[in-house]
């Protein structure tokens, strides 16, 4: 009966783990598409999402992708704040700078689900 749990709770964790990649997936295209900004509130979803189930992970090559984002979210989180008074003193290098911290989100988000989708840890 044990491995059943472990497989529902395993699926379980997948399952979370798919719609948190599919958010941070949302959002990362939309800040490298101009226009379409779909950004804070998928983004705290995503965030709190994955603050909740990170500890159901724990033991499991699903943690470290639950860490990953986390991350991800926090360091582009500390890059846009860092940058913001170069949108005012200079509109072009805030933009730049911008710009390349969310092409960095994006293609953190799509190489954690490339690895999330072969079954793989992150190495991080």
């Amino acid at each position: 009966m044990e491995p059943a749990v472990l497989e529902s709770s395993d699926d379980s964790l997948k399952t979370v783990s798919l719609i948190s990649y599919v958010l941070h997936l949302i959002v990362a295209v939309s800040a490298v598409v101009p226009g379409a900004q779909m950004g804070p509130v998928l983004l705290i979803v995503a965030l709190i999402l994955d603050m909740v189930k990170k500890a159901d992970a724990e033991g499991t090559w699903q943690a470290s992708h639950f860490k990953y984002r986390i991350r991800t979210v926090l360091w582009a989180a500390v890059g846009y704040t860092v940058t913001l008074p170069l949108w005012f003193l200079f509109l072009f290098p805030g933009w730049l700078a911008w710009t390349a911290i969310s092409v960095w989100f994006l293609y953190r988000i799509v190489s954690g689900m490339m690895r999330w989708n072969r079954s793989e840890a992150m190495t991080e």
